[in-house]
């Protein structure tokens, strides 16, 4: 909560996005939906009932874009932000290239919510990656997450198997296995799903998880009303224009009329991405073939924002230069424009009222349309609508009664429509006034909110509370973690638990009542079953952090939160079955028990390590294998990613939840344990430790116990005086 008011964080990955100036078109990331995003943050921030939105974003730090995307924060309004979180490089990137970066911008999301204090009341994520960030948080702090598709995978790979895409190369440009994937696993854990349509429910969703979907409210966009407005209010006395509306009216209307040898005719208006699916081709085809409709109308179509053709994605590029030949095939030289850019604030709308007052048509010819929000913008100025007849427009069109529907295919019966209502004056005042008055009580963002605050509010009222005290046994994992700054962090056996447990259960007290300042985390060779198996033989209480398998895997809390960002960061160059294959040419390697290996963990028993350990060395150096070898009680060897170990795990934890490193005690008893007990940490060596840790005597930060097992965990705590510097008696 904020002052006692909702905390919403909506994310929105890719594309451009800032509060102000929307570079609409700019290419295939940055379209309606970033608008939707951006209005409907916008709207939620002006309800009482909320305290603050933020919309996360990705932070680009390029010179190839404008220096707004590299602002941490973007305060838009007193209770909207704009966060951005750099992941995947400063580059600006197509969507398809961040998948495997998510999970950095989980990390870094996390670290932003303990920095701040406040977990969110409720996540949204916008589209299949802002999906699994806000899955995953969902996940963490135990808060409602509500997912908008926008378009999904499944119906994306059969459209573009219908336009004849190899599936092969689908899935290597578009990662769309990935995209399915993950947008199955979303719609299993969403708390609530908002569609635009009814039909986008049933075409879009209804394919995804067997049918078994989670709830859906079917919420319509709004428009800015503010700025889309009937084109005959300017005629209206009294009426006050923006400075800058009358700049953009003068520059969208001079840079039309350089194009059209009779400027004044009406004017058939299309505006959308350069985009394969907007048929924008089909639109030009209709026009060029009906020598009728060029004498009643010019063509005006806004095909994004460019500077350069050769420089732009393949599809735009093919769209663009198709446009440019169909142009010339039929001669619409003076009757067709095709301007290079237009600015979103303030010329986009003046395009739909230049359009109105001329008594042209606005058409939207796509293939497929999810909604459509330039139909109701342009509506909503009073321009009549000729649209595909499928998702989004039926229901406009119904709701409003302002236009025709027509098959995207149908060139003949797209320019018809336009005749029809281009020719037909009463007809036209008749769309035109209906649009504007249905727009109103159809698609009004205030409307919108109203909806949209209905439905979250009741998961927001079941969720617990986002107070981030750590009293409870059972806070959500990520609450917990970002309340507490101090961590006592130990080895399972023979150091935890041992053939001494006689001060086992003081241990536990003694953590149990400081729990609310200090986390307790086990790092064991264990995996994550047999330790918590083991730990409940002996009545230790569940974790806090589990760092099981020698330090390949992290999980959180009593529900075993996976860390999915440990197992991004320690996959790189890792080479699992290569490794396992070469080191099956030794023949003094013995592979341990089925139930000991993991994805990134190779479990061996051997003997005389000084002479058979420099040999496995070689072997996997000379074949240029990334790995981390950890020898440990006279008989176990592991092979570990190049960043995985215990100690690599609990500095990522560090990093990840801002416990600082000597902040965080750690204890072992042998060797799989001497790299988390070197450097800044707190190491706790107990009294029955092996051997091979003898080396550590005498280095910073190292204590040796003489009691053994838990009683020197409890001796290093009074040696540091751990339990006084977490109350902040000690500096």
């Amino acid at each position: 909560m904020i002052d006692g008011k909702l905390y919403i964080q909506m994310f929105s990955l890719h594309g451009l996005l800032r509060g102000e100036n929307l570079e609409l078109g700019r290419d295939a990331d940055t379209g309606g939906q970033i608008q939707y995003v951006v209005e409907l943050a916008r709207n939620l921030a002006t309800d009482d009932r909320i305290g603050r939105v933020d919309l996360f974003t990705r932070l680009i730090a390029d010179r190839t874009v404008s220096a707004d995307y590299s602002n941490p924060i973007e305060v838009v309004s007193d209770r909207f932000r704009i966060v951005r979180v750099q992941c995947g490089g400063r580059k600006y990137t197509r969507k398809e290239l961040l998948w495997d970066h998510l999970d950095e911008y989980i990390d870094k999301t996390i670290k932003f919510i303990k920095r701040e204090d406040a977990v969110p009341d409720l996540v949204h994520g916008h589209y299949a990656d802002a999906g699994y960030v806000a899955l995953r948080l969902s996940e963490f702090f135990g808060v409602p997450f509500v997912f908008t598709g926008h378009s999904l995978g499944r119906s994306k790979f059969t459209k573009l198997l219908e336009e004849g895409m190899r599936e092969g190369d689908i899935v290597k440009k578009y990662r769309i296995d990935r995209r399915i994937e993950v947008e199955e696993e979303v719609l299993q854990n969403a708390d609530l799903v908002v569609a635009s349509t009814g039909q986008e429910v049933d075409r879009q969703y209804g394919p995804y998880s067997g049918g078994r979907l989670p709830p859906f409210a079917v919420i319509p966009p709004g428009v800015d009303l503010e700025k889309f407005y009937p084109y005959h209010h300017a005629l209206m006395p009294g009426h006050q224009r923006d400075e800058r509306e009358i700049l953009a009216h003068v520059s969208v209307l001079g840079e039309l009329n350089r194009f059209f040898l009779n400027p004044d005719k009406p004017l058939v208006l299309a505006l959308c991405r350069p985009d394969k699916r907007k048929n924008i081709n089909g639109l030009i085809k209709a026009y060029g073939e009906d020598l009728e409709l060029q004498a009643m109308a010019n063509l005006a179509v806004f095909a994004g924002i460019r500077k350069d053709i050769v420089e732009m994605e393949e599809n735009e590029r093919s769209v663009l230069t198709e446009m440019l030949l169909m142009l010339d095939k039929y001669d619409l030289y003076g009757k067709m424009a095709i301007p290079k850019k237009h600015d979103f604030d303030f010329e986009v709308p003046e395009l739909y009222k230049i359009a109105a007052a001329k008594g042209g048509v606005f058409v939207n010819a796509a293939l497929t349309e999810p909604f459509g929000l330039t139909l109701i913008e342009a509506s909503a100025s009073g321009l009549p609508i000729v649209a595909t007849d499928d998702g989004g427009p039926r229901d406009i069109i119904k709701n409003c009664e302002n236009g025709l529907f027509v098959d995207a295919m149908n060139s003949r019966e797209i320019a018809a429509a336009i005749r029809k209502i281009v020719s037909d004056n009463e007809l036209w005042k008749r769309f035109s006034a209906n649009g504007i008055i249905n727009v109103r009580e159809h698609y009004s963002w205030p409307a919108h909110v109203k909806t949209y605050l209905e439905k979250v509010g009741g998961l927001c009222a079941d969720a617990s509370s986002t107070d981030f005290s750590a009293e409870h046994g059972d806070t959500a994992a990520g609450r917990r973690l970002a309340a507490i700054d101090y961590f006592v962090i130990t080895d399972i056996d023979h150091t935890l638990i041992g053939d001494d447990n006689s001060r086992l259960g003081e241990l536990m007290n003694l953590l149990a009542k400081n729990r609310e300042r200090i986390g307790f985390g086990v790092a064991t060779g264990r995996t994550v079953d047999s330790a918590l198996a083991h730990l409940e033989k002996y009545s230790v209480r569940a974790p806090d952090v589990i760092i099981s398998s020698v330090g390949s895997e992290i999980y959180y809390g009593r529900d075993l939160i996976y860390d999915r960002g440990w197992n991004a960061h320690i996959s790189e160059k890792w080479e699992r079955a290569r490794i396992v294959d070469l080191l099956s040419r030794l023949d003094f390697l013995e592979m341990q028990d089925e139930s000991t290996q993991r994805k990134f963990k190779i479990s061996y028993f051997m003997k005389d390590p000084d002479e058979r350990l420099p040999v496995i060395h070689e072997l996997l150096t000379r074949n240029r294998c990334a790995y981390n070898l950890i020898y440990s009680q006279g008989r176990h060897l592991d092979i570990l990613p190049a960043r995985a170990s215990k100690g690599k795990a609990i500095r990522y934890i560090s990093y990840k939840w801002e416990v600082p490193l000597d902040n965080m005690l750690v204890a072992g008893d042998s060797g799989n344990d001497e790299e988390m007990l070197r450097g800044d940490l707190l190491g706790v060596v107990v009294g029955n430790y092996s051997r091979e840790l003898e080396r550590l005597k005498g280095l910073r930060n190292i204590y040796f116990a003489t009691a053994a097992c838990a009683g020197g965990i409890i001796e290093g705590i009074g040696r540091y005086r751990f339990i006084e510097k977490s109350k902040g008696e000690i500096v």
